[in-house]
């Protein structure tokens, strides 16, 4: 697929996407949704992307979906949100399943699905300029783009019904107290810090830290025994993996590991 919304390349093994529009603060479309789907895609299947940085262009992070368009498909808006927030789910659903970490580098505001999206990272550093912002109720709308399944869990579920039916607005420093995010830094440092942190994964046991994502997402629904045999069956293929038994024989030689994320 060609991209017209997003940028992408590949540094060092990271795959580095930024949404594309600032001309209209990197608003979702069905577009740019669907290119999104294809990167994290390529991200989940090409075996040389061992870490991910989603960021954005221009002084925005994201100001959520993209309500002109939504206005010009007023004649087929439910089958137009419908296909726009599918491909934004499935690939969120593939960002935190895959193998590679996701760094988040939230260079700007993050409102609405922009807001949803900046949640889905497993690593989120943002500008100290940056604002955060849930915007649905205020335009008559439910969340969407995780959001309902990831804020509760980051901040409780008195604050996340909070920010949706409040709309308040946090700043990068109230957002970092409250767990929205990992880590604030100055704005011109928000790339060259997801940077640094990414190629650090992309160097680590690529195979562990997907095990690691996939456990920790069911946390909170399964129950004690079917989440402890998930840990049994992961470490059992995990120390069966390359990096597994690379690492297991480093230890115990005292050795630095070299992981290949095989």
């Amino acid at each position: 697929m060609s991209y017209s919304s997003i940028l992408f390349e590949v540094v060092d093994q990271v795959a580095v996407i930024k949404l594309n529009r600032p001309e209209a603060a990197n608003a979702l479309t069905k577009e740019l949704c669907d290119e999104l789907l294809d990167a994290a895609i390529r991200c989940e299947t090409d075996p040389g992307i061992r870490a991910a940085v989603l960021t954005g262009s221009g002084n925005l992070f994201c100001a959520g979906g993209d309500l002109k368009a939504f206005d010009d498909h007023m004649d087929d808006i439910k089958a137009y949100v419908t296909a726009t927030a599918t491909a934004l789910h499935n690939a969120a659903i593939r960002f935190n399943t895959m193998n590679p970490p996701l760094v988040m580098a939230i260079n700007g505001t993050a409102g609405g699905g922009g807001f949803s999206l900046s949640l889905c990272g497993d690593y989120a550093i943002a500008s100290s300029s940056a604002k955060f912002v849930a915007a649905y109720t205020a335009s008559g709308l439910s969340p969407d783009g995780t959001s309902t399944y990831f804020l509760a869990k980051h901040i409780g579920l008195l604050r996340a019904k909070e920010l949706f039916f409040t709309n308040r607005v946090l700043s990068a420093e109230e957002a970092l107290d409250w767990g929205l995010i990992s880590k604030v830094v100055e704005p011109d440092q928000v790339l060259d810090e997801a940077m640094t942190l990414a190629r650090k994964f992309a160097a680590g046991p690529t195979r562990a830290f997907g095990a690691t994502k996939r456990l920790l997402n069911t946390a909170y629904t399964e129950s004690i025994a079917m989440q402890l045999d998930h840990e049994t069956r992961s470490i059992a293929d995990t120390l069966y993996s390359r990096d597994g038994r690379h690492g297991l024989k480093a230890f115990l030689n005292k050795e630095k590991p070299e992981f290949t994320g095989e």
